[in-house]
């Protein structure tokens, strides 16, 4: 979930872009969460380093964008901002408190969204986990979130990932405790699914990404505790 503050004072722009995030998030798939502030006082005031992306106006009525960022900075230093202005003068000066980008008014959907999606890249690699797995004849590194469960065959594991599937030698117990809080839970003997990935439960099977994977009597509520948790959290 992307959370997205708009700090704009004029309504005509609010609207442009509440429209421009709504095409990109059917565009791209994204679940985004978008909060309306109406001047730079209103999200300086309470800010709480609640935000990933923020797309600040720097010209407003009561405290302009470059102050209320000023503000922002203090408590977190990891938020993206992103200027819209009408003057590029007053962008330049957004590096001073570590803007990403700025966008010129008025806000073309195309340039919109290539400085939106460059922020929401840099926030994926931020956050993103990798594992190298060992396989015959070396290893292979992969991202954490491309892995959709791991499945134990006989005296080896098989890997079902973005790009297909990968057998290693390890075992399920050293795997799963390498990956403990990392979201990936055990179902059964046989599987180590990632959250991130499931799509429901049915039955008595998770379905992850698309598959029907059995789930144990024994291990039942200690998974939907799990996934009820990861669920919250991004909710």
């Amino acid at each position: 979930m992307l959370r997205i503050a708009i700090v704009e004072d004029e309504e005509n722009y609010i609207s442009v872009l509440k429209g421009y995030l709504q095409r990109y998030k059917e565009e791209s798939g994204e679940q985004i969460e978008v909060t309306v502030y109406h001047d730079g006082d209103e999200i300086a005031a309470f800010y709480r380093a609640q935000f990933d992306i923020i797309l600040m106006d720097i010209e407003m009525k009561f405290i302009d964008g470059m102050t209320a960022a000023e503000e922002i900075r203090k408590i977190d230093s990891s938020v993206f901002i992103i200027f819209i202005t009408n003057a590029p003068q007053y962008a330049i000066r957004g590096y001073e408190v570590g803007a990403l980008d700025y966008i010129l008014k008025p806000v073309a959907y195309f340039t919109f969204v290539q400085k939106l999606g460059r922020a929401v890249a840099k926030l994926k690699k931020r956050c993103e986990k990798w594992v190298t797995i060992p396989v015959r004849g070396g290893v292979v590194r992969t991202a954490l979130s491309d892995i959709y469960y791991i499945e134990s065959e006989g005296h080896s594991l098989t890997y079902h990932m973005k790009e297909g599937t990968e057998v290693s030698s390890a075992t399920m117990k050293s795997v799963e405790s390498a990956m403990e809080n990392m979201d990936f839970v055990r179902i059964n003997k046989c599987y180590l699914v990632n959250l991130e990935h499931v799509d429901g439960v049915k039955d008595k099977y998770a379905v992850v990404h698309g598959e029907k994977l059995l789930i144990s009597r024994s291990r039942m509520k200690p998974f939907m505790q799990e996934l009820t948790r990861y669920w919250g959290e991004r909710s």
